[in-house]
């Protein structure tokens, strides 16, 4: 490119992009302080009220509401880039969609050629997900004001061939609850701490496992409204991990990679990710990993991978919220992959420890995107083609041997609906055909089908085939631990089947029918009351289960299910409600329900757990005729405090033994007993980090639900090492104890609302 052209190329966006910077307000003008000084951070209507300045002072900010949050909020984007590009984005919207979609267009590559010509670049950067990574949502307005200020050429060659798409926060609701619980500590021995409530009304830190189920309210709007209309090519997922380890990391992730994620996607994360290393390299940027630490084998934050888009997830390390933190040399540890002490090709230049700041994250986070977004722009039209082809591929007929078609098998699928509207909202199609056969069985008029020759299949695939999760062991014959969980069969957890079929079928139009509508019931204002622990270590767990009993509670009970939350305190006062007949513990460890957070870690009001006074009142409770029922660890809780005849026979078996890190396991159920009414004999249980029965003495206590006799028959799937160690035991038991019963669960039946199979089980539970 000769100097003439360069500078005739500057004119050219400066004509179309220059901005007057005296006109934009940086942050600080607008929210006082600068994201990312020491002890500030910003309320989330703080944050709206920037943006919306950046919109008023900036043509290339376009700011939007799109929905509410659970908490009433308003949740909000922003669309960043020139002018010119601003008021043609539904040129681009439809430019995308096509190639998205190679159909719409018959798959013409000349065609799709010259869109790509046309087209740009879409990325869409996430901000906030967890709300404690407090330097993420202030990250996002320092981006923002670059992009939208900033006559730099770098910076209007990126708005000239992308389009930006910023969320803020992903959780507004926790902005808030962060930062009241900061600015309540600021100064005291507590500053710093996490706030001792889930920052998610529901499901706190999960909110990052919900991008196939599709659950919560701020997912739907973001799969909804953004992903599914834009159809981004590049999602920069912004988040922080702990202080100890490498500064950042960046993509490409370790092994596994989940078979389901076409190659194109993992070159474009892999080059993508490598650029953005080396680039923050050169810059001077120290403690940078790579390959390590995080794998792309769980689809549930990973919507954009089977949506021919790269996720491309920065870590970078924490302070103490917006508090500096010293992290000392020899306190550096490193993660799967690296060692944070030792210069590796993975993991340069070293980072010798010091000081860390909230500066530093915003400067980490801001710079890793800048770099992100060069690549991005410099190489739009080969981002835009490798997108046509990961949709023509998934599109084109089916070769002999792969899938053709699911036939979802309604005669034997109780919950299918929840697995439908899922993979509806993930753009799915579905086919509802005239009666056939295959293989010897008849199918109905109105069976589903879906077709494997369509653009996101590939996500249907992954939603409805088992996982085999790879036997990853280090030198030392340890089991190397996935980045989250090794099961995601959403199929199973909702109890719905299908037929695969591998040749083809010419299926044909249903007959017309009609529709028909259903009601809800109601109950007396006198109904039982079922009390939820509720500790001050907020648990995942509990908010899942407060979702489900919300979310279900019609579809499961006749009676009106009134629930509410009891605190240690409580418990300790044994003064329960008149009409509470049942109290219900989600999965925490036994320590933190006795003892919960220790004294001089937390402000005292929020210091202890229900101790030696709640574990008497609970004892009297039930053998006055209560119910006590226990999720998955806290049976553990119980089992020890009221010297149950029982044994956790999974307790004290070395890792290398026995492993099973989220999988789904199979189960022979006691159909006769009440609380497994409505059940199948053979279900499900999610195990994880589960507790598994040998009854000791079974006077009084019924067995409900046990593994196979068979090892080689429990694994259903996901991972599982050591299975002969709980075949044949029980998995859900129910111990008579005076005029009352305890119920321990050896796994978790609401697991993170997805479980709809063994739903039936926890609300009989309850209900009997």
């Amino acid at each position: 490119m000769t100097k003439l052209f360069r500078l005739t190329l500057i004119t050219v966006f400066c004509s179309i992009s220059i901005v007057a910077q005296n006109k934009i307000p940086s942050p600080q003008d607008v929210i006082g302080f600068t994201p990312g000084d020491d002890k500030k951070l910003a309320s989330w209507n703080q944050v709206l009220q920037y943006f919306q300045k950046l919109e008023d002072t900036s043509p290339r900010v376009k700011f939007e509401a799109i929905g509410k949050t659970t908490l009433d909020r308003p949740f909000a984007y922003a669309t960043i880039s020139t002018p010119e590009n601003l008021k043609n984005l539904e040129k681009y919207k439809q430019i995308n969609a096509k190639l998205a979609d190679p159909r719409l267009i018959k798959s013409n590559d000349a065609l799709a050629k010259q869109l790509i010509k046309e087209g740009k670049t879409i990325v869409l950067v996430t901000y906030g997900i967890h709300s404690t990574e407090v330097g993420s949502t202030l990250s996002s307005m320092l981006m923002a004001h670059r992009l939208a200020s900033s006559n730099e050429p770098e910076i209007l060659k990126i708005l000239q061939n992308t389009i930006i798409l910023i969320v803020p926060s992903l959780n507004p609701d926790g902005v808030d609850i962060v930062k009241n619980w900061y600015d309540k500590t600021l100064g005291t021995p507590f500053e710093g701490t996490s706030p001792p409530e889930l920052y998610h009304k529901y499901v706190g830190h999960d909110n990052n496992r919900d991008w196939y189920a599709f659950t919560q309210v701020e997912t739907q709007m973001t799969v909804d409204k953004i992903h599914n209309v834009w159809h981004p090519q590049i999602v920069n997922d912004v988040h922080q991990q702990g202080a100890f380890g490498a500064r950042i990391f960046l993509p490409p992730y370790m092994q596994p990679v989940e078979p389901n994620v076409p190659k194109e996607i993992i070159d474009g994360y892999t080059e993508l990710g490598n650029f953005m290393a080396n680039e923050m390299r050169k810059e001077g940027f120290q403690g940078i990993t790579t390959n390590s630490t995080y794998d792309a084998w769980t689809p549930a934050r990973a919507y954009s991978h089977y949506h021919g888009g790269v996720r491309i997830l920065t870590e970078t390390a924490s302070a103490r919220l917006a508090s500096p933190t010293s992290v000392e040399f020899e306190r550096l540890r490193g993660s799967d992959g690296y060692d944070a002490k030792k210069e590796s090709e993975n993991f340069k230049p070293l980072w010798k420890g010091g000081e860390w700041k909230l500066r530093d994250i915003t400067n980490y986070m801001s710079n890793s995107t800048f770099q992100l977004l060069k690549h991005a722009s410099a190489n739009r039209e080969k981002w835009l083609s490798r997108f046509y082809g990961i949709g023509k591929e998934a599109v084109r007929p089916t070769k002999k041997g792969e899938v053709f078609a699911y036939i979802l098998d309604a005669e034997n699928s109780k919950n299918s609906w929840v697995l439908s509207r899922a993979l509806d909202r993930a753009g799915i199609e579905r086919k509802s055909v005239g009666k056939f056969t295959y293989n010897g069985r008849q199918f109905p008029d109105h069976t589903s089908v879906i077709l494997m020759n369509q653009p996101y299949s590939s996500f249907a695939k992954a939603m409805i085939e088992p996982q085999s999760y790879p036997n990853l062991l280090d030198e030392k014959g340890q089991p190397i631990s996935p980045y989250d969980v090794t099961a995601h069969n959403f199929a199973m957890l909702t109890g719905t089947t299908f037929v695969e079929v591998k040749s083809p079928i010419k299926f044909t139009n249903p007959p017309l029918s009609s529709g028909s509508g259903s009601g809800s019931g109601s109950g007396s204002s006198n109904s039982p009351i079922k009390l939820l622990y509720k500790s001050h270590i907020a648990s995942m767990d509990e908010g899942w289960t407060r979702w489900v009993f919300e979310e279900y509670k019609y579809s499961f009970m006749n009676e009106m299910f009134r629930n509410q939350s009891v605190s240690d305190k409580e418990i300790r006062g044994g003064n329960f409600p008149r009409l509470a007949n049942t109290i219900i513990f989600p999965d925490q460890t036994p320590n933190q329900i006795l003892n919960g957070h220790a004294k001089n870690s937390m402000p005292e009001e929020y210091t202890g757990g229900i101790g030696k006074e709640g574990v008497a009142s609970l004892r009297k409770f039930v053998e006055d005729g209560g119910t006590l029922v226990f999720l998955n660890r806290s049976s553990d809780f119980a089992i020890e405090q009221f010297k149950l005849p029982i044994k956790d026979v999974t307790d004290g078996i070395p890792r290398k033994d026995f492993y099973i890190p989220g999988s789904i396991l199979r189960t022979e159920v006691d159909t006769n007993h009440p609380i497994a009414k409505g059940m199948p004999k053979a279900s499900i249980a999610w195990f994880e980090g589960s507790p598994t029965f040998e009854v000791l003495d079974k006077t009084n206590i019924e067995i409900i639900a046990k593994y196979p006799d068979n090892p080689k028959e429990v694994l259903l799937s996901g991972w599982a090492l050591g299975t002969e160690k709980i075949a044949g035991k029980a998995a859900l038991v129910s111990v008579k104890i005076g005029k009352g019963k305890i119920v321990l669960f050896g796994f978790r039946p609401q697991y993170r609302g997805q479980s709809l199979a063994t739903f039936p089980l926890l609300f009989n539970a309850i209900g009997n």
